[in-house]
């Protein structure tokens, strides 16, 4: 074979590879080089393609020398296999030759038993190839006299041993067994501890289509008092409980929708395909990412409390508890602005089936909020852990490595070093909620623990416990207590569980934040005009409301008041001398439209005043329903009333099916011609207080109040009591979040 003999392979090598090729390992290197290639071997792993320069002048200074005829086989006439290329010259130096004659042959050489001989091995790091000298046998004949080469090049020195060792020669001893389980051993381990030691990373950015399956260990929540309404506040039978406590455990999955370009009929081009787009508190489309959190709890165990009257008078919450054995299906939606990256909305769907019957709640929040209600709200980032960590949201651009720290959403975090998870080593990292600590709320804590490959944390702990209690806040300031008393709800809340990963799916584009895209929508595209907003502050008794939606509006009830004489004399009273009405709703009964308002004078007592209405704008009649005090004081402010947009417009802003297409139907607030007859419609004015022991408009100029409109509706249907309840921001006409629960009958 052509150009076989440049192998820089030993034929010990070329043997080898015959072996593990099922080939022949019979005949010269040429024979065996040839016979790889047939076998499909490239040139490169037969070292064809390597030539040493060095090498090519001692193979031209070699050239020089006679060859020596050679015998290629033993005694038996068989093939040697020698360690030795086959194109290696290894001469003896003159001076190791012995003058000593074998008297049967007489070769010049020196004879050894077996016990004497000694098998030396050398290993060496760099494994290059020896150039061949030569291109012919070493000679066995000791007729045979070595010239004196003019070369630099040493000449090596061979063993005592004449002929040379073939390898299965070597293999039978035991120093060859000994070497080659030492370098096994030794590659091996090097192999493994190379390749798994825990490297740096930093988090990669999701892609469209990435999807994590998790288990749910260990879960436990507790809310009492005020927690309990704060966080089920959109479940109604739950929130007559003064503690409940829950046992969840399941699986789950966290995924990121791949959008379609149906969700690009905005966009001129489909370079932001993948991102899905969604409605904002405004009504207006934005592109968003999607994330998906789906939980089937097979355990959710439910006990109750309920208030029980005390001895001293009052009432207390018992340890006895009703308890409900169930499971839940929960969905939690969150779609986060490709741009600005915020949330934009939050979509939660639960599912509950127990011992005491079948429940489906529907709740949507636009911005911060959640699962937790107001306690996102309170502290901004406290809602992941409610779902396993998104490592690129949380660690940004971080090099995970020992030690590496920092903060995210109010979180403070640390790496503290590699842990081993199963048969995987990974990073873990603890983080702690630092407004829940600094505010004295309590504290919140997570474990995370980190794999490159990974998007979302492979396992996650959470401890979570806040509270009102006194042991809380031993160590804040007077002034911090004082406005921790003022806004944290009485009770006690905790939560603790377990997500450990199960299966890891990555899509394929990822994704790329903070990228602009075209129609984007703008503040001017989705806040009323200001001459749409009515200043009534100043001098007027309510939020204007003139409807033609509805009978009797609040502008037309409002009449009424002077014609109850004694009965409403308190509010009267008030309402003559500058006060206002903070608190309107209506109630459709029949014909007749009961309005319940509520009032403050510019004392700061307050009251509340029920009536109804009937008959039409020629002959209206008023009805006298009931009144009653508020025991605390209600805030007289004029000055913090801001401009809103008056009642019967935000109700025609909210039943736009192009801004809010999910608010009008049979399941819904609204239908085609208007309201539903069982829908109710409201607002609350609030104002800065003093529910600190000051006024804060006293310190902050800037400080003014809120309207905020309430549209709610309860009714049955042959399977479900429904409730619908929504809330809106009178000043822009931005929706704050809604909720639809439903019971089976």
């Amino acid at each position: 074979m052509s150009g076989a003999s440049a192998s820089t392979l030993t034929v010990a090598k070329l043997k080898a590879l015959c072996v593990l090729n099922d080939l022949p390992t019979s005949g010269r290197k040429a024979d065996l080089v040839e016979r790889l290639l047939e076998a499909g071997v490239d040139r490169q792993t037969l070292g064809l393609e390597v030539i040493d320069s060095v090498g090519k002048e001692v193979a031209k200074a070699a050239s020089t020398r006679e060859p020596a005829a050679v015998d290629s086989t033993n005694d038996d006439g068989e093939l040697m296999f020698s360690l030795e290329d086959d194109d290696t010259l290894t001469p003896l130096a003159a001076e190791a030759v012995d003058d000593s004659k074998d008297t049967h042959s007489g070769v010049d050489v020196h004879q050894e038993s077996p016990e004497e001989e000694v098998l030396e091995a050398e290993l060496f790091l760099d494994e290059s190839p020896i150039e061949p000298l030569a291109s012919s046998k070493p000679p066995v004949s000791s007729s045979v006299e070595l010239p004196k080469a003019e070369s630099s090049v040493p000449v090596p020195v061979l063993s005592k041993t004449a002929s040379p060792t073939t390898l299965a020669d070597m293999i039978r001893r035991p120093q060859f067994v000994a070497i080659a389980l030492t370098v096994l051993v030794l590659g091996a381990g090097g192999w493994y501890y190379l390749n798994n030691q825990l490297e740096p990373f930093t988090a990669d950015s999701l892609r469209y289509g990435d999807t994590m399956g998790y288990t749910v260990t260990e879960g436990e929540f507790m809310a009492s008092e005020e927690y309990v309404e704060l966080v089920t506040e959109q479940f109604e039978d739950l929130s007559d409980y003064c503690k409940i406590r829950l046992l969840f455990a399941g699986t789950g999955s966290v995924s990121i929708t791949e959008g379609t370009s149906g969700d690009l009929i905005s966009q001129p081009t489909e370079d932001r395909l993948g991102a899905v787009s969604a409605r904002g508190g405004q009504g207006m489309s934005w592109l968003t990412v999607e994330t998906v959190n789906a939980m089937s709890l097979s355990k959710f165990n439910i006990y109750g409390h309920n208030s029980a009257p005390s001895i001293g008078g009052g009432t207390y919450c018992p340890d006895f508890a009703e308890g409900t054995e169930g499971r839940a299906d929960l969905t939690v939606t969150r779609w986060n602005e490709l741009r600005e990256q915020a949330t934009l909305a939050t979509h939660v769907d639960a599912y509950l089936q127990n011992t005491q019957g079948t429940y489906e709640a529907e709740a949507m929040t636009y911005g911060v909020g959640g699962l937790l209600g107001g306690l996102e709200d309170l502290s901004p980032g406290l809602g992941m852990v409610l779902q396993p960590v998104e490592l690129a949201n949380f660690f940004d651009d971080t090099y995970i490595t020992d030690d590496a720290s920092g903060t995210s959403s109010g979180w403070a975090w640390r790496v503290i070093g590699a842990e081993m998870l199963g048969n995987t080593e990974v990073w873990k990292v603890t983080a702690s909620h630092r407004d829940i600590q600094d505010f004295c709320l309590g504290y919140a804590t997570m474990n995370l623990w980190l794999e490159a490959d990974s998007p979302w944390v492979v396992r996650q702990t959470v401890d979570v416990s806040i509270s009102s209690n006194e042991a809380n806040q031993n160590s804040c300031s007077g002034w911090l207590e004082r406005g921790v008393e003022a806004v944290l709800p009485e009770g006690e809340l905790e939560l603790h569980h377990t997500f450990e990963r199960t299966s890891n799916t990555r899509g394929v584009k990822s994704i790329e934040l903070g990228m602009a895209y075209n129609n984007r929508p703008q503040a001017n595209d989705l806040n009323p005009d200001e001459d749409e907003l009515a200043n009534w502050g100043p001098n007027g008794l309510h939020l204007p409301d003139n409807s033609t939606l509805r009978t009797h509006p609040l502008d037309q009830a409002v009449d009424c008041i002077d014609g109850f004489g004694s009965a409403a004399s308190a509010a009267n009273a008030a309402l003559d001398d500058g006060g206002y009405i903070w608190r309107a709703q209506n109630n459709m009964n029949g014909s007749t439209t009961e309005w319940n308002i509520s009032w403050v004078a510019t004392d700061s007592s307050a009251g509340w005043l029920l009536f109804g209405v009937s008959g039409g704008d020629e002959n209206v009649d008023c009805e006298y329903l009931g009144r009653g005090a508020y025991d605390e004081s209600v805030t007289h402010n004029r000055d913090s009333i801001p401009d809103a947009l008056p009642l019967h417009s935000m109700v025609e802003r909210l039943r736009s099916t192009q801004r809010f297409p999910h608010l009008t139907g049979d399941e819904a607030l609204f239908n085609s011609g208007g309201l539903h007859d069982t829908t109710r419609v409201g607002y609350l004015v609030v104002v800065p207080g003093s529910g600190l022991g000051f006024d804060l408009s006293d310190l902050f100029d800037s400080v003014t109040g809120a309207t905020t409109v309430d549209v709610q509706r309860s009714w049955d249907d042959p399977t479900w009591t429904n409730t619908f309840s929504l809330l809106a921001d009178g000043t822009d006409g931005r929706v704050l979040g809604w909720t639809h629960t439903k019971q089976a009958r």
